[in-house]
């Protein structure tokens, strides 16, 4: 552990700046500048390049990146078709969540929309949060609501619920193809300013 201490403090920015100052006052005691108090103005030299160094800086958390994010939502949303398939849903709820799996794929499928959608870090947390906790929730709220419906019935259908939640789902999600898509014609619009530019 104090070799490890010592080693780390012969590579840091103190000790390196302080000996580039010590070598100064090597450089002045040889030219006969020090005269016979060398020791002291090397050590003081050394001490002042220490003192004036900039601190160490910490290393950077290594935290992964978007496209790293989305090989993990990719896997996540394929659990989640899973757990999707062994639930039972009325017509139309099941009609509108085919809707929204379908857009979530078309964004999460590898190749050049998931490149463009790793540029938008809000994008890929909306499509996380989409895939691991907004849909489960609303299908795993209906399955357990849908239950006390049965015992109690006479309260709005729970069904009711489930499709404007996965409604406004959908919605969210087009929106943020809406967003890649404009991304995208704006690159072009560029490229088209660029080349007639250069062709002035």
């Amino acid at each position: 552990m104090a070799t490890s201490r010592a080693l780390t403090y012969l590579e840091s920015r103190k000790n390196l700046t302080g000996s580039a100052c010590g070598l100064v006052g090597l450089v002045l005691t040889f030219t006969g500048v020090a005269g016979p108090y060398w020791p002291v103005v090397v050590a003081g030299l050394y001490g002042a390049g220490a003192l004036i160094a900039p601190p160490e800086r910490p290393a950077l958390p290594d935290f992964p990146d978007p496209s790293a994010q989305l090989d993990e939502v990719r896997g996540d949303f394929g659990t989640l078709r899973g757990y999707l398939a062994g639930i039972d849903l009325p017509p139309a709820a099941a009609g509108r969540l085919t809707e929204l799996t379908d857009l979530l794929a078309a964004l999460l499928e590898p190749g050049w929309v998931s490149e463009i959608l790793a540029q938008d870090p809000e994008g890929v947390h909306a499509l996380s949060r989409a895939v691991r906790q907004d849909v489960p929730e609303a299908v795993d709220a209906f399955v357990r609501t849908r239950w006390w419906h049965r015992m109690t019935p006479g309260q709005e259908p729970p069904e009711r619920h489930l499709e404007r939640q996965l409604d406004l789902l959908r919605q969210e999600a087009e929106k943020l193809a809406v967003g890649l898509r404009e991304t995208e014609s704006r690159r072009q619009e560029s490229h088209t300013r660029y080349l007639e530019d250069r062709s002035d």
